[in-house]
């Protein structure tokens, strides 16, 4: 299916700012089943230069330069249209055998591009209690696994609508049973990395949810052995079918901000942002 979104952030200044450059994370990263149709985005004021990277990861981010004068104001709008074909996301052999099983280890030749999505910082004794519970409920199987922890924090926790701030920290989210996408994400990648799978965040929209329908969407993709990355949602309860967008992924839950950057001046900021999503 074709769809199409329409992405508006409007930052206002108390006081005139000098722009410094930003990184706009806002272009759709590239899948076998995910395809760019067509792409515009319009800042105001004016950018002296937009520089289109690839970063680290492999996401598309978009390196923004201002030249101007003083400003009260900045507009980032992006529109895209996205061909979202539909994914099997259970369409594999897990190989070697034994990672059928939790925990494994990946084959070294892997591991070494593992690595960051192994980091065990988020990981405390709570989670791991939290995460060895539920692998124990379906015989340490890694795909029921992580089907049963994402439908676990879908149906036990209480959604919470945050739009902006970082995600919290998941003994946090995992002892008060409340938070956004972000939290949930961040949750569902300590539990998979506390047993040995490799996680990561994935930020962009969800089609089809009246909670998601006019902001960013947070979700997980892990690494299988004989499958790659496959993508699990934790506030959806479900595994990635062709509703999901993808602008990128990363290691950590805090680096995939659509618009990031500074300004120099005295000024406090304010943020409005809206996005709308439609099938076409």
């Amino acid at each position: 299916m074709n769809l199409k979104v329409r992405h508006s952030l409007d930052y206002s200044y108390d006081f005139p700012v000098e722009l410094d450059s930003h990184t706009l994370y806002l272009y759709p990263k590239a899948y076998p089943h995910q395809r760019v149709l067509n792409y515009s985005l319009v800042i105001n004021p004016l950018p002296s230069n937009i520089v289109k990277n690839v970063d680290a990861e492999g996401n598309v981010e978009q390196v923004v330069h201002f030249f101007q004068g003083p400003v009260t104001r900045l507009t980032v709008q992006a529109e895209m249209t996205v061909c979202s074909d539909f994914v099997n996301v259970f369409d594999f052999v897990l190989f070697p055998f034994i990672t059928r099983n939790i925990p494994f280890l990946y084959d070294n030749r892997i591991y070494k591009y593992l690595i960051p999505y192994l980091n065990r910082n988020d990981v405390t004794t709570y989670v791991e209690q939290f995460a060895r519970r539920i692998a124990a409920e379906v015989n340490w199987e890694t795909v029921p696994f992580l089907v049963e922890l994402s439908k676990y924090i879908a149906e036990t926790f209480t959604y919470q609508n945050r739009e902006f701030g970082v995600a919290y920290p998941p003994d946090d989210t995992l002892r008060d049973k409340i938070g956004s996408c972000r939290d949930y994400s961040r949750l569902f990648i300590a539990a998979c990395r506390s047993l040995g799978i490799a996680a990561r965040f994935v930020s962009g929209y969800l089609y089809g949810n009246l909670m998601q329908a006019h902001e960013l969407h947070a979700w997980v993709e892990v690494y299988l052995p004989g499958a790659g990355w496959r993508g699990f949602d934790p506030t959806e309860g479900k595994v990635i079918a062709n509703n999901h967008i993808s602008l990128g992924a990363s290691a950590d839950f805090d680096q995939l901000a659509p618009v990031m950057g500074f300004f120099r001046g005295a000024a406090q900021s304010s943020l409005v942002t809206h996005v709308d999503i439609e099938l076409v």
